[in-house]
Parts: structure tokens; C-alpha cells; sequence
């Protein structure tokens, strides 16, 4: 639905702005290099999206700061999940592998849940700030 891609697309916006976050992969965003072909292809940019904290950042603090966004490997369900690549999903990788193919310690997944948007993103800040 319309209403779900908006809220996802200010998610991003969000986590595109924020100064504890160097990079945001989300093909709804204008400068996302999918973005032409993903509006030709479909009707909304998706549940998923991923981003990358600043160097320096911890990671684990900001996992143990989240009260709605939870840690799972699998990202399909009804509430707000995150992943970190390179602890679960790539794990067996070898990191030189996993560092050609974009895959850093400080990157993250997130598949967007049915919570309201305003309680993820002040999920979100909180575990930025404690980042």
C-alpha cells in the first residue's frame, strides 16, 4: 500500500539525515542507484532497506539500546526486524569476501513492521544516540 512505502521512504529519509549513519541503501530514495528502475518495475520501493553506521560506531550498544526493532536473522514478519550481515546471514564469509561485497561489521538490515512509524524512528534515534 501506498501509506506503508511513505512510511518506509521517511524511514529512510530519516537514517539518510542522521549523523551516526554514513550510508543508506534503499531504492525509494532519489540518489539510490536503483531508483529509475525500481519505479519502472514496481509500484513502491518495499519493506527493506539497509544502512550503515559511522565508523567508530557500536554496534552491539545500539542493538541493546532497541525496544521495538528486533534482532532476528530472518526478516519475514509482521514487526520491525534487523539484521546485522555480517554477524548472521554472512557469518561464513571470509571478511576479505565480505568486504568486496559491501558486507562491513557496521552494516545493518531493517524490514519495516505494521508499527507505527513515529515508534520505530523513536526506536531508531535512541539507538543511534547510544551508538
Amino acid at each position: 500500500p501506498r501509506a506503508a512505502t511513505l512510511a518506509r521512504l521517511g524511514q529512510a529519509r530519516f537514517l539518510q539525515g542522521h549523523p551516526k549513519v554514513s550510508q543508506v541503501f534503499y531504492p525509494g530514495l532519489d540518489d539510490h542507484e536503483g531508483h529509475a528502475l525500481n519505479a519502472k518495475q514496481s509500484g513502491g520501493a518495499g519493506g527493506l532497506l539497509s544502512f550503515e553506521l559511522v565508523k567508530g560506531s557500536n554496534i552491539d550498544r545500539f542493538l541493546k539500546a532497541c525496544k521495538i526493532c528486533a534482532l532476528a536473522e530472518s526478516l519475514g514478519a509482521v514487526e520491525t526486524l534487523l539484521c546485522v550481515p555480517a554477524k548472521m546471514t554472512h557469518a561464513s564469509v571470509p571478511a576479505e569476501e565480505r568486504a568486496k561485497l559491501g558486507v562491513t561489521d557496521t552494516l545493518l538490515r531493517i524490514a519495516v513492521g505494521v508499527e507505527d512509524i513515529a515508534d520505530i524512528l523513536e526506536d531508531l534515534e535512541r539507538a543511534l544516540s547510544r551508538a
